[in-house]
């Protein structure tokens, strides 16, 4: 029990090993790591798959504010005892691995942002109209995993200067990961946000936006290289 919310996670490796927390995407769950977190483990690293509240094992709730998914990621951890952690998230998943970090820093070592959710510096007539169709999801099913997603959804779609402003702030090692013209996260986005924190690396691999499941081993690959196991590929 994390913040009153049951939240199931996996969980392999060594566990003297240096934490690797897996965040997922909306709409997915701990299992889309199944792949990667034995390659973790294979380096030393105890890992950790969560579930986000709302999705597959975590419980439901009538909060799903951004917040609140920081907030777990971090009660986690405490619960846990898991420090120097390193948090890879996708999507949402790397979006509440970004606010950890920001809210705790001390907790976390460093940081894999996979296609992260990150908010528009402006919103667009087609952001406005993924707004109002999440909306009108939560609306009419609250308790359904679309509703989940909708509750989500109809925040990161608002431009947050505060979110921009805060990545200046960031000191921990930080690679992004783009799935390039195919993801429905613009790829001229991340690399604003990859220019705005003060130590990060982009890398793009152009299968759309869930790489981790679309192109494995590539992302594997820049992952490894990224925590030393590997030698970087070049730029």
């Amino acid at each position: 029990m994390v913040n009153g919310v049951r939240l199931g996670y996996r969980e392999c490796g060594d566990p003297a090993g240096q934490p690797a927390v897996l965040l997922h995407g909306t709409g997915s769950s701990a299992d889309t790591w199944d792949r990667f977190a034995p390659r973790l483990a294979a380096a030393g690293h105890r890992v950790v798959a969560i579930d986000l509240r709302g999705h597959a094992g975590s419980g439901r709730t009538g909060d799903y504010r951004l917040e609140s998914l920081r907030d777990d990621v971090l009660g986690l951890l405490e619960t846990l005892a898991l420090r120097d952690a390193v948090l890879i998230g996708h999507s949402v998943g790397a979006y509440a691995a970004l606010a950890a970090t920001l809210h705790s820093p001390h907790l976390i070592s460093r940081l894999v942002l996979e296609d992260l959710a990150a908010p528009p510096r402006r919103l667009h007539g087609g952001l406005l109209r993924l707004a109002a169709m999440a909306a009108t999801v939560l609306t009419t099913r609250p308790d359904h995993p679309l509703g989940v997603m909708g509750a989500i959804v109809t925040q990161l779609v608002r431009p947050d200067p505060q979110w921009w402003a805060r990545l200046a702030g960031v000191r921990q090692p930080v690679l992004v990961l783009s799935g390039g013209p195919a993801s429905w996260i613009p790829p001229r986005r991340l690399a604003d946000v990859t220019a705005t924190l003060p130590d990060a690396r982009l890398a793009t691999i152009p299968v759309g936006h869930r790489v981790h499941s679309l192109a494995p081993d590539a992302f594997q690959a820049e992952v490894m290289a990224f925590l030393g196991a590997l030698e970087p590929s070049p730029v």
